[in-house]
């Protein structure tokens, strides 16, 4: 069994590991660490979890779990590491943008290597270290990768992508409480978001040079999942491109191309990432969905670990849309 520790409980990102974690068949939890809620129960801060364990929050870590994840808020990853311990052998899976991009992706003697398995599962293999992808940045980087692969991004990228309200965290603030939210969407960081550049990056690795690309992110009035479309000039034919897609994600455990047009209900609850592609004259339409908190955040990290230490790679993603 692969024993786990989580830092930061108590936020949507660790609920969900919390919840992955316990049915999960090759993994335990060994602590939950918070410094808010520390013996406190976990299942009073996530209801849904009553009956389920007993487990309570910890304010102490264990430092030779095998590997320990990270749901600490963006640049807090990097202290924690600093002050707290751990045994060489200990992975870390960093949830944070802390370890993302190439020039940040080492501290001291770790060095992180970017979280993607759809681009980078030979080296999370052997990796010591993750830094899981952003959310925004997992749904954009899925929907564009085939086409860095053959060098066809030539003309400049436009992307909107709307995420739920759970992708702001679990703090309360302005756009994010019900009154506001509630039959309501906006933009938000136009053009300027922050995971434009670990996308940038992944691009770059398949094609030397990339076109512009211009990221319209947008806030949803429901709480998961994140629906984006990016289009861009394409003057070969539907076909190729379905094939293109087919064949580049033909291993992917969790990455899949359908025939239909996307909802966004078919991947909530799930690790799954659902693409769809349209042709219309010369400009190429593809459709990205996924689970914000887990695709795009939790159950990548869980699918990095069970790459990590050579599991089965959906072992305890088996989950489940509900699209009624």
């Amino acid at each position: 069994m692969i024993r786990a520790g989580i830092i930061g409980g108590s936020g949507y990102t660790g609920g969900e590991l919390i919840r992955i974690l316990l049915m999960h068949p090759d993994a335990e939890i060994s602590f939950v660490y918070s410094t808010t809620r520390a013996g406190t129960k976990i299942s009073d801060t996530h209801p849904d979890l009553l009956g389920v364990t007993d487990m309570r929050f910890t304010g102490t870590v264990d430092s030779g779990v095998d590997v320990v994840f990270l749901c600490l808020g963006h640049g807090n990853s990097t202290a924690f590491l600093k002050a707290n311990s751990f045994s060489e052998q200990t992975k870390v899976i960093d949830l944070s943008n802390d370890f993302r991009l190439a020039g940040d992706a080492s501290l001291d003697d770790r060095r992180f290597v970017y979280g993607l398995p759809e681009l980078n599962r030979e080296k999370i293999r052997n990796a010591g270290h993750i830094a899981n992808p952003g959310c925004f940045a997992t749904a954009i980087q899925l929907a564009l990768l085939p086409l860095a692969s053959k060098q066809k991004l030539g003309n400049d990228v436009h992307i909107n992508a709307m995420t739920g309200s759970t992708g702001a965290g679990v703090a309360t603030s302005a756009t994010t409480h019900f009154s506001w939210r509630n039959n309501n969407i906006s933009w938000y960081k136009p053009f300027t978001h922050q995971h434009m550049g670990e996308i940038s990056e992944s691009l770059q690795s398949l094609q030397d040079e990339i076109p512009p690309i211009h990221f319209l992110p947008m806030r949803g009035n429901f709480t998961r999942g994140i629906f984006a479309t990016a289009y861009t000039r394409y003057t070969d034919s539907l076909e190729s491109a379905e094939a293109l897609y087919r064949e580049f994600y033909q291993d992917a455990s969790f990455t899949h191309v359908s025939d239909q047009p996307l909802d966004l209900k078919q991947v909530v609850n799930t690790n799954q990432c659902h693409l769809h592609l349209h042709k219309h004259d010369d400009l190429l339409l593809v459709s990205s969905a996924i689970d914000n908190l887990l695709k795009g955040a939790s159950g990548q990290a869980v699918q990095n670990m069970n790459l990590m230490f050579g599991v089965e790679e959906g072992s305890g993603l088996q989950l489940k849309s509900g699209v009624f």
